[in-house]
Protein backbone atom coordinates (compact mmCIF):
# COMPACT_ATOMS: atom_id res chain seq x y z
CA UNK A 1 0.00 0.00 0.00
CA UNK A 2 1.01 3.52 -0.22
CA UNK A 3 1.21 5.58 2.71
CA UNK A 4 1.70 8.93 3.32
CA UNK A 5 3.82 10.30 6.29
CA UNK A 6 3.68 14.04 7.45
CA UNK A 7 6.60 14.45 9.95
CA UNK A 8 8.35 12.02 8.30
CA UNK A 9 11.55 13.57 8.72
CA UNK A 10 11.32 13.80 12.59
CA UNK A 11 11.94 11.66 15.65
CA UNK A 12 8.57 9.22 15.57
CA UNK A 13 7.17 9.45 12.46
CA UNK A 14 10.70 8.92 10.83
CA UNK A 15 11.34 5.57 12.69
CA UNK A 16 7.29 4.71 11.68
CA UNK A 17 8.46 5.47 8.25
CA UNK A 18 11.53 2.89 8.28
CA UNK A 19 9.81 0.29 9.72
CA UNK A 20 6.80 0.72 6.94
CA UNK A 21 9.84 0.39 4.10
CA UNK A 22 10.86 -2.17 5.48
CA UNK A 23 7.35 -4.43 5.22
CA UNK A 24 7.32 -3.95 1.42
CA UNK A 25 4.93 -0.69 1.62
CA UNK A 26 5.55 2.82 -0.51
CA UNK A 27 6.06 5.79 1.45
CA UNK A 28 5.64 9.44 0.82
CA UNK A 29 6.85 12.20 3.07
CA UNK A 30 5.43 15.86 3.29
CA UNK A 31 7.68 17.19 6.31
CA UNK A 32 8.57 21.61 5.98
CA UNK A 33 11.87 20.13 7.98
CA UNK A 34 11.23 22.95 10.27
CA UNK A 35 11.98 20.69 13.40
CA UNK A 36 12.56 17.46 11.05
CA UNK A 37 15.70 16.46 9.67
CA UNK A 38 16.96 15.49 6.58
CA UNK A 39 19.28 12.65 7.82
CA UNK A 40 16.09 10.55 9.36
CA UNK A 41 14.33 10.62 5.77
CA UNK A 42 14.94 6.92 4.86
CA UNK A 43 16.15 7.30 0.32
CA UNK A 44 13.43 4.74 -0.43
CA UNK A 45 10.48 7.22 0.38
CA UNK A 46 9.43 10.04 -1.78
CA UNK A 47 9.96 12.88 0.07
CA UNK A 48 8.57 16.76 -0.17
CA UNK A 49 9.57 19.63 1.32
CA UNK A 50 6.20 21.05 2.08
CA UNK A 51 4.11 22.26 4.46
CA UNK A 52 0.61 20.83 5.63
CA UNK A 53 -0.95 24.15 5.53
CA UNK A 54 -0.15 24.83 1.64
CA UNK A 55 -3.53 23.84 0.05
CA UNK A 56 -2.43 24.27 -3.75
CA UNK A 57 0.92 21.95 -2.73
CA UNK A 58 -0.98 18.75 -1.16
CA UNK A 59 -3.39 19.03 -3.28
CA UNK A 60 -1.16 18.19 -6.33
CA UNK A 61 0.54 15.51 -4.02
CA UNK A 62 -2.20 13.88 -3.03
CA UNK A 63 -3.30 13.84 -7.14
CA UNK A 64 -0.20 12.70 -7.83
CA UNK A 65 0.75 10.13 -5.25
CA UNK A 66 -2.73 8.36 -4.65
CA UNK A 67 -2.33 7.45 -1.32
CA UNK A 68 -4.21 5.00 0.40
CA UNK A 69 -3.41 5.93 4.02
CA UNK A 70 -2.51 9.00 5.55
CA UNK A 71 -0.79 9.22 8.91
CA UNK A 72 -0.37 12.71 10.36
CA UNK A 73 2.67 13.35 12.71
CA UNK A 74 3.24 16.85 11.58
CA UNK A 75 2.85 19.39 13.98
CA UNK A 76 3.91 22.14 16.85
CA UNK A 77 4.54 20.34 19.52
CA UNK A 78 6.35 22.67 21.90
CA UNK A 79 4.50 23.37 24.90
CA UNK A 80 6.36 26.42 25.95
CA UNK A 81 5.83 27.67 22.82
CA UNK A 82 2.29 26.83 22.47
CA UNK A 83 1.79 29.22 25.25
CA UNK A 84 3.93 31.89 23.86
CA UNK A 85 2.97 31.59 20.59
CA UNK A 86 -0.41 30.44 20.67
CA UNK A 87 -1.90 31.66 17.14
CA UNK A 88 1.29 29.63 15.59
CA UNK A 89 0.24 26.73 17.50
CA UNK A 90 -3.01 27.13 16.17
CA UNK A 91 -2.14 27.46 12.46
CA UNK A 92 0.08 24.84 12.65
CA UNK A 93 -1.65 21.75 14.68
CA UNK A 94 -5.53 23.11 13.97
CA UNK A 95 -5.42 24.79 10.49
CA UNK A 96 -2.61 22.72 9.05
CA UNK A 97 -4.24 19.50 10.06
CA UNK A 98 -8.15 20.50 8.81
CA UNK A 99 -5.95 21.26 5.44
CA UNK A 100 -4.60 17.45 5.73
CA UNK A 101 -7.89 16.10 6.77
CA UNK A 102 -9.95 18.32 4.25
CA UNK A 103 -8.15 17.18 1.49
CA UNK A 104 -8.06 13.59 2.47
CA UNK A 105 -11.65 13.46 1.92
CA UNK A 106 -11.39 14.68 -0.97
CA UNK A 107 -9.24 11.77 -2.58
CA UNK A 108 -11.22 8.92 -0.70
CA UNK A 109 -8.15 7.88 1.09
CA UNK A 110 -9.01 4.33 3.04
CA UNK A 111 -7.78 5.51 6.62
CA UNK A 112 -6.37 8.40 8.41
CA UNK A 113 -4.36 7.64 11.93
CA UNK A 114 -3.76 10.97 13.93
CA UNK A 115 -1.16 11.52 16.40
CA UNK A 116 -2.69 13.09 19.57
CA UNK A 117 -1.61 13.47 22.77
CA UNK A 118 -2.61 11.96 25.99
CA UNK A 119 -0.35 13.80 28.51
CA UNK A 120 -1.73 17.54 27.47
CA UNK A 121 -5.74 17.02 26.52
CA UNK A 122 -6.70 15.85 30.11
CA UNK A 123 -5.26 18.41 32.25
CA UNK A 124 -4.42 17.54 35.91
CA UNK A 125 -5.92 13.91 36.33
CA UNK A 126 -9.07 13.26 38.30
CA UNK A 127 -7.94 9.53 38.49
CA UNK A 128 -5.07 7.51 37.49
CA UNK A 129 -4.39 5.78 35.01
CA UNK A 130 -6.03 7.89 32.68
CA UNK A 131 -8.39 6.03 30.44
CA UNK A 132 -10.02 7.58 27.18
CA UNK A 133 -13.12 8.65 29.69
CA UNK A 134 -11.67 10.10 31.58
CA UNK A 135 -12.76 13.94 31.30
CA UNK A 136 -11.42 16.38 28.67
CA UNK A 137 -9.48 19.62 30.32
CA UNK A 138 -6.61 20.78 28.64
CA UNK A 139 -4.27 23.20 30.68
CA UNK A 140 -1.95 24.59 27.63
CA UNK A 141 -2.49 25.80 24.16
CA UNK A 142 -0.99 23.17 22.67
CA UNK A 143 -3.30 20.65 24.43
CA UNK A 144 -6.42 22.65 23.05
CA UNK A 145 -4.78 22.72 19.69
CA UNK A 146 -4.43 18.89 19.74
CA UNK A 147 -7.53 17.91 20.80
CA UNK A 148 -9.10 20.22 18.43
CA UNK A 149 -8.20 18.15 15.33
CA UNK A 150 -9.79 15.16 17.13
CA UNK A 151 -13.36 16.88 16.74
CA UNK A 152 -13.00 17.68 13.41
CA UNK A 153 -12.52 13.68 12.21
CA UNK A 154 -15.18 13.18 14.33
CA UNK A 155 -17.46 15.39 12.43
CA UNK A 156 -15.48 14.63 9.09
CA UNK A 157 -16.67 10.95 10.20
CA UNK A 158 -20.36 11.83 9.93
CA UNK A 159 -20.45 14.02 6.92
CA UNK A 160 -17.86 12.68 4.64
CA UNK A 161 -17.47 8.80 6.14
CA UNK A 162 -14.25 9.71 6.53
CA UNK A 163 -12.46 6.40 8.67
CA UNK A 164 -9.53 7.46 11.38
CA UNK A 165 -8.21 6.37 14.54
CA UNK A 166 -6.56 8.79 17.22
CA UNK A 167 -3.92 7.48 19.50
CA UNK A 168 -3.38 9.87 22.19
CA UNK A 169 0.60 9.34 23.05
CA UNK A 170 2.55 9.44 26.48
CA UNK A 171 5.72 10.74 26.95
CA UNK A 172 7.85 8.91 24.04
CA UNK A 173 12.25 8.58 23.70
CA UNK A 174 14.30 6.95 21.70
CA UNK A 175 16.55 7.14 19.08
CA UNK A 176 16.71 10.08 16.72
CA UNK A 177 14.75 12.38 19.84
CA UNK A 178 16.14 16.23 19.49
CA UNK A 179 18.67 16.85 21.78
CA UNK A 180 18.32 20.27 21.41
CA UNK A 181 14.46 21.08 21.41
CA UNK A 182 12.23 21.60 24.00
CA UNK A 183 10.27 19.03 24.65
CA UNK A 184 11.87 15.02 24.68
CA UNK A 185 13.68 14.84 28.52
CA UNK A 186 15.45 12.10 27.53
CA UNK A 187 17.23 13.48 25.02
CA UNK A 188 18.01 16.64 26.23
CA UNK A 189 19.26 14.64 29.46
CA UNK A 190 21.18 12.39 27.72
CA UNK A 191 23.09 14.49 25.58
CA UNK A 192 23.71 17.10 28.40
CA UNK A 193 24.99 14.10 30.47
CA UNK A 194 27.39 13.00 27.31
CA UNK A 195 28.45 16.84 26.75
CA UNK A 196 29.12 17.04 30.89
CA UNK A 197 26.70 19.43 31.99
CA UNK A 198 24.29 19.25 34.63
CA UNK A 199 20.67 18.48 33.56
CA UNK A 200 17.99 20.79 34.77
CA UNK A 201 14.70 19.21 36.40
CA UNK A 202 12.09 21.53 35.91
CA UNK A 203 10.08 21.35 39.74
CA UNK A 204 11.25 19.26 42.42
CA UNK A 205 11.39 15.85 40.40
CA UNK A 206 8.37 14.65 41.71
CA UNK A 207 6.31 15.27 38.50
CA UNK A 208 5.49 12.32 36.60
CA UNK A 209 5.12 10.41 33.31
CA UNK A 210 4.59 7.82 31.08
CA UNK A 211 7.30 6.70 29.20
CA UNK A 212 7.13 4.37 26.35
CA UNK A 213 9.89 3.49 23.66
CA UNK A 214 9.46 4.74 20.48
CA UNK A 215 9.31 1.10 18.98
CA UNK A 216 6.29 0.28 20.44
CA UNK A 217 4.89 3.66 19.17
CA UNK A 218 5.36 2.82 15.80
CA UNK A 219 3.78 -0.53 16.73
CA UNK A 220 1.14 1.23 17.74
CA UNK A 221 0.89 2.92 14.42
CA UNK A 222 1.07 0.12 12.25
CA UNK A 223 -2.02 -1.85 13.84
CA UNK A 224 -3.82 0.93 13.69
CA UNK A 225 -3.41 1.47 9.36
CA UNK A 226 -3.82 -2.07 8.57
CA UNK A 227 -5.96 -3.81 11.18
CA UNK A 228 -9.71 -3.94 10.18
CA UNK A 229 -11.68 -4.70 13.11
CA UNK A 230 -13.59 -2.07 14.03
CA UNK A 231 -11.20 0.98 14.69
CA UNK A 232 -13.20 3.96 12.63
CA UNK A 233 -13.55 6.75 14.52
CA UNK A 234 -12.40 5.26 17.85
CA UNK A 235 -9.25 6.88 20.07
CA UNK A 236 -6.78 4.78 22.01
CA UNK A 237 -4.17 5.62 24.96
CA UNK A 238 -1.19 4.69 24.68
CA UNK A 239 1.31 4.01 27.80
CA UNK A 240 2.12 1.46 30.04
CA UNK A 241 0.35 2.58 33.05
CA UNK A 242 2.76 3.61 34.99
CA UNK A 243 3.99 6.78 36.35
CA UNK A 244 7.68 7.48 36.50
CA UNK A 245 9.25 10.64 38.52
CA UNK A 246 11.72 13.22 36.58
CA UNK A 247 14.32 12.33 39.26
CA UNK A 248 13.80 8.41 38.30
CA UNK A 249 14.41 9.31 34.46
CA UNK A 250 17.85 11.51 35.54
CA UNK A 251 19.11 8.58 37.68
CA UNK A 252 18.36 6.18 35.15
CA UNK A 253 20.34 7.96 32.12
CA UNK A 254 22.78 8.26 34.62
CA UNK A 255 22.78 4.89 35.56
CA UNK A 256 22.77 3.55 31.80
CA UNK A 257 25.90 5.98 30.96
CA UNK A 258 27.94 5.22 34.03
CA UNK A 259 28.27 9.01 35.53
CA UNK A 260 28.07 10.44 38.92
CA UNK A 261 26.26 13.45 37.93
CA UNK A 262 23.38 15.50 39.72
CA UNK A 263 20.74 17.31 38.63
CA UNK A 264 20.13 20.65 38.84
CA UNK A 265 16.61 22.18 40.06
CA UNK A 266 14.31 25.28 38.65
CA UNK A 267 11.05 26.51 38.80
CA UNK A 268 8.02 24.33 37.33
CA UNK A 269 7.20 25.42 34.04
CA UNK A 270 3.53 26.57 33.52
CA UNK A 271 1.09 24.62 31.25
CA UNK A 272 2.61 21.56 32.77
CA UNK A 273 0.43 19.01 35.05
CA UNK A 274 2.13 17.27 37.84
CA UNK A 275 1.10 13.49 37.02
CA UNK A 276 0.00 11.27 34.54
CA UNK A 277 -0.37 7.78 33.29
CA UNK A 278 -2.22 5.94 30.62
CA UNK A 279 -4.01 2.77 30.32
CA UNK A 280 -3.51 1.16 27.32
CA UNK A 281 -6.46 -1.61 28.42
CA UNK A 282 -8.66 -0.39 25.40
CA UNK A 283 -5.81 0.10 23.17
CA UNK A 284 -4.74 -3.89 23.72
CA UNK A 285 -8.37 -4.69 23.17
CA UNK A 286 -8.84 -2.73 19.69
CA UNK A 287 -5.40 -2.65 18.88
CA UNK A 288 -4.13 -6.03 19.63
CA UNK A 289 -1.08 -3.73 21.34
CA UNK A 290 0.63 -3.45 24.81
CA UNK A 291 3.83 -1.84 25.17
CA UNK A 292 6.99 -4.29 25.53
CA UNK A 293 10.55 -2.27 26.16
CA UNK A 294 9.97 -1.79 29.40
CA UNK A 295 11.85 2.12 30.78
CA UNK A 296 15.30 0.85 32.09
CA UNK A 297 15.77 -1.47 28.69
CA UNK A 298 14.79 1.65 26.69
CA UNK A 299 17.13 4.02 28.44
CA UNK A 300 20.04 1.91 27.88
CA UNK A 301 18.78 1.06 23.80
CA UNK A 302 18.44 5.04 24.04
CA UNK A 303 21.81 5.84 25.47
CA UNK A 304 23.67 3.46 22.89
CA UNK A 305 22.40 5.38 20.08
CA UNK A 306 23.70 8.82 21.08
CA UNK A 307 27.31 7.55 22.18
CA UNK A 308 27.17 5.83 18.38
CA UNK A 309 25.86 9.05 17.36
CA UNK A 310 28.63 11.22 18.82
CA UNK A 311 31.22 8.52 17.58
CA UNK A 312 30.57 9.15 13.86
CA UNK A 313 30.42 12.77 14.30
CA UNK A 314 33.84 12.78 16.21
Amino acid sequence: MKILVTGGAGFIASNLVDNLISQGHDVVIIDNLSTGKKENINSKATFYKEDIGNTERLEEIFAEEKPDIVNHHAAQVDLRRSVGDPLYDAQVNIMGSLNLINISTKHNIKRFVYASTGGAVYGEPRYLPVDEKHLIDPQSQYGVSKHTVEHYLFVFKQTHNLSYTVLRYPNVYGPRQDPHGEAGVVAIFTEQMFGGKQPTIFGDGTKTRDYVYVGDLVNANMSAMFNEAGLSGEIYNLGWGKEIKDIEVFEAIRDALGLSVEPLFDEKRPGEIDRICLTNTKAAEGLGWSPKVVFREGIKLTAEFYKERRTQLT
